[in-house]
């Protein structure tokens, strides 16, 4: 489990896990899911499951953000593949 920050207006690489499911769960209001192509505003406390091989990408409507993660299965930050990232790690 971790806390995942996300500055103002920013957002996070878009990137997927072979081997992993993940729970995101909004902490702040603001927050922007992105998951298997779909774009959802989360309210405060509201959870997505997202599926090892889903695409996801975290991201701040405005404010800072916070989100908890939770990971299921064989968790390493290695298996993280990057499709697109806005700071050149993909």
């Amino acid at each position: 489990m971790k806390i995942i920050h996300v500055e103002p207006g920013q957002r996070l690489s878009l990137q997927r896990h072979r081997d992993r499911d993940e729970l995101w769960v909004a902490l702040d209001p603001g927050a922007v899911f992105e998951v298997a192509g779909r774009r959802f505003l989360p309210e405060v406390g509201e959870r997505v499951l997202i599926r090892a091989g889903d695409t996801h990408r975290l991201g701040s409507d405005g404010p800072a953000v916070r989100v908890m993660e939770i990971a299921f299965g064989h968790f390493d930050e290695d298996d993280i593949e990057r499709i697109e990232d806005s700071y050149g790690r993909a």
